[in-house]
C-alpha cells in the first residue's frame, strides 16, 4: 500500500540488547482468582432469572477482599438480555460485611445489590441501570449521617440506575453522572463534578469546589453552603440555585423528584436523616423545602424549557430544523 512507504517499524521490530539473559516473551500465566470469585457463586443461584426472568433473591456474606462485586453477575445479564436488561429487580442480592473496590461496578438493570454494611471505593462505577443500597445494620450504634459508609469516586460515569447510601462518603461522588439516581448523606471535595445528567441527592454537608464543571443534571442540596460550590458558578450565572419552595410554587417537578427519591431512600436504608425530614414536611412543607436548594446549570435549565416548549407544541425536536430552532432559542437566552 502506497502509505506504508511512510512507515519505519524498525523501533518497533528492534530487538534490545539482552544482556540478562530474561525473557523477551510472556513465559508465565497469569491467576486473577476469577474461578473464587464471590460473583460465580451469585450467578449459579441467579440461574432462575438468567434464564427465564424469573426472580429470585440471594442472600450471603461480603468482605474486602471480594471485588467488583455484581459485575460478572452483570456481563451474564446482557450477555443474555442486552443493554435493556432484566425487569427492575428481578436478581436481588443481599449482602452483609464491607465490599472491596467497584463493587456494583457496571451493573446492568435488573440487579439490585442491597449491602448491610459498608463498601470502599469506585461504587457503582460506570452504572448501567442496576440499583446498589448500602446502609448500617438497623442496630448499629452510631448515626449513620456521622459516618463514612462508603469511600471515594462513587457512581463515576453512571448513565442510569439508582444508588442509596445511608451515611456519608469520601471524595468525587457523581463525577461524570449522565443519568443515574443518588442519594448519600455527605461527600467529600469535588461532589457531582463535570456531571452531565441524572439527579443527586446532597442530605448533609459538601465538601470544597461542589459542581465544578458541572454542565447538566439537578442536584438538590440540604443546607446548602454557598461558598462550598466551586468559585465563580454562582456569581456569573453558570449554576442556577433555587430553592424547593419556590420552585414548588411554580409547579415545577422538582418537589416531587425530590421527594420521591427520598422517601425510597428511607424505605430501602432506614434513614434517620431523610426520615426527620419527611416528618418536617408534614408539619411545615414550605419551611423544609426552603432547606433544598436544587443546582442546575443555566445551560441546561434553558435546552429543558425549550424542548418542553416545543413538545407542548406537538413538534418532534428529532427534526433537524426543529433542533436548529431550538438551538437558537436557547443561544438567545
Amino acid at each position: 500500500h502506497w502509505k506504508a512507504k511512510g512507515l519505519d517499524l524498525a523501533p518497533i521490530l528492534h530487538v534490545p540488547e539482552n544482556s540478562w539473559g530474561s525473557p523477551l516473551h510472556r513465559t508465565t500465566g497469569q491467576d486473577h482468582g476469577l474461578d473464587r470469585a464471590l460473583d460465580r457463586a451469585l450467578i449459579a443461584e441467579a440461574a432462575p432469572a438468567l434464564e427465564t426472568g424469573e426472580p429470585v433473591r440471594i442472600s450471603t456474606t461480603i468482605h474486602n477482599t471480594n471485588r467488583t462485586v455484581g459485575t460478572m453477575l452483570g456481563h451474564e445479564v446482557v450477555t443474555r438480555y442486552g443493554g435493556q436488561g432484566l425487569a427492575d429487580d428481578a436478581i436481588e442480592v443481599d449482602l452483609t460485611g464491607s465490599a472491596g473496590q467497584s463493587f456494583g461496578a457496571f451493573l446492568p438493570r435488573g440487579v439490585h445489590l442491597r449491602l448491610t454494611g459498608d463498601a470502599n471505593d469506585y461504587l457503582g462505577k460506570g452504572l448501567s441501570g442496576g440499583r446498589i443500597t448500602v446502609r448500617p445494620a438497623p442496630d448499629a450504634s452510631f448515626h449513620a449521617h456521622e459516618n463514612v459508609i462508603a469511600g471515594n469516586v462513587i457512581g463515576y460515569g453512571a448513565t442510569s440506575g439508582r444508588i442509596l447510601l445511608s451515611g456519608t462518603v469520601g471524595e468525587r461522588f457523581a463525577v461524570r453522572n449522565s443519568g443515574a439516581h443518588l442519594v448519600v448523606e455527605g461527600v467529600g471535595d469535588h461532589g457531582c463534578e463535570y456531571m452531565t445528567g441524572g439527579v443527586a441527592v446532597i442530605l448533609g454537608r459538601t465538601g470544597r469546589n461542589f459542581a465544578a464543571g458541572m454542565s447538566g443534571g439537578r442536584a438538590y442540596v440540604l443546607d446548602l453552603k454557598p461558598a462550598r460550590v466551586t468559585v465563580g458558578a454562582l456569581e456569573n450565572g453558570i449554576l442556577l440555585a433555587e430553592t424547593l419552595d419556590v420552585l414548588d410554587a411554580q409547579g415545577t417537578d422538582d418537589a416531587e423528584v425530590f421527594l420521591g427519591l427520598v422517601e425510597r431512600h428511607v424505605e430501602e436504608t432506614w434513614s434517620r436523616v431523610g426520615a426527620d425530614l419527611l416528618a418536617g414536611l408534614d408539619k411545615a412543607r414550605a419551611a423544609t423545602l426552603h432547606r433544598i436548594t436544587r443546582l442546575i446549570p443555566r445551560d441546561f435549565a434553558r435546552m429543558n424549557d425549550a424542548l418542553a416548549a416545543a413538545e407542548a407544541e406537538g413538534l418532534d425536536y428529532h427534526d433537524p430544523s426543529v433542533w436548529a430552532g431550538i438551538m437558537k432559542e436557547v443561544a438567545r437566552g
